[in-house]
């Protein structure tokens, strides 16, 4: 059994140097530098980062890593306070076979001097099956929180945290060798975001004028609340009673509030919703469109 390496200490603090801790998060780290070992200090792997920061350098018989998920390729989506585990694996192979396989998410620009934010695995141990002599298919499971607690691993303490993320993905031969990259993918850890649709008055005379609001709101890690997505474009959109399909009507931006207001002309019966198509941070959303009886 190997021993995981744990993230290093600075200054009896963790570091996080690009991203200022909220007044909410004061007990949290403050200076210094989350640091995130490589794969090659971590398990003295036979790969080690290439200068492109793209592909690990070869050594001979190195072992074959291939097919690495992060949550069934979907985002990691995370609201206030809900802590979300999900599912990583990978496919391995060498010609001694595969022992074992680690696969982490960090935040970062780089893994030797900057990590200011770091996933990795709940098991000690990957649940590695065998599907030929050479080849193994392996799991492991990540937990997110929300928020800040300890030494932050596994925490996520800033909103500023929300985007892409590094993945890194590893593996042991049979032999004892650990092969692996800190820059395999990348995966996008995101801020749960929540819409909302109101069309009025209902019913409505027909040529009459129609009022459509709502709000595009996202969770903020740092405060445990939602508040409104300001300046996005969203759609707005609608489709007949006797139809299954929406076409938009008009695309308006959400306002310093995250609010949105819009009219059009009654027609027919029908439903009206916005569509918020997303962001690198921040998932897209359909709200439940609302009906509107047209006399």
């Amino acid at each position: 059994m190997r021993i995981r390496a744990t993230v290093a200490v600075v200054s009896g603090a963790l570091a996080f140097t690009a991203l200022a801790v909220p007044a909410a998060q004061a007990d949290g780290p403050v200076d210094g530098n989350l640091t995130k070992t490589s794969v090659a200090e971590r398990f003295g792997s036979s790969f080690a980062k290439s200068s492109d920061k793209s592909t690990a350098r070869v050594t001979a018989a190195a072992a074959t890593i291939s097919n690495v998920k992060v949550n069934a390729g979907k985002n990691v989506v995370l609201g206030t306070t809900t802590a979300k585990t999900f599912n990583v694996s990978l496919t391995a192979s060498h010609p001694s076979g595969i022992a074992d396989a680690y696969i982490d998410l960090w935040h970062g620009t780089d893994v030797e001097t900057h990590v200011d934010g770091y996933l990795p695995p709940n098991e000690e141990t990957a649940d590695c099956k065998a599907t030929s002599a050479t080849t193994s298919n392996c799991k492991l499971t990540i937990t997110a929180t929300p928020g800040y607690e300890g030494d932050g691993v596994g925490y996520l303490y800033a909103n500023a945290l929300a985007g892409t993320w590094h993945v890194t993905a590893a593996a042991m031969a049979n032999t004892g060798e650990w092969y692996g990259d800190d820059y395999y993918k990348t995966h996008k850890v995101q801020r749960l975001s929540k819409l909302t649709v109101n069309a009025s008055p209902e019913p409505v005379k027909k040529g009459k004028t129609i009022t459509v609001t709502g709000k595009l709101s996202r969770a903020n890690w740092e405060t445990f609340k939602y508040a409104g997505y300001t300046g996005q474009s969203v759609k707005l959109q609608f489709r007949k009673k006797t139809s299954s399909t929406y076409t938009t009507v008009k695309t308006i931006k959400t306002n310093s509030t995250g609010n949105l207001k819009t009219t059009v002309t009654a027609s027919v019966d029908g439903y009206h919703r916005f569509n918020f198509e997303g962001t690198s941070t921040t998932p897209a959303i359909k709200a439940a469109g609302d009906f509107v009886d047209v006399k």
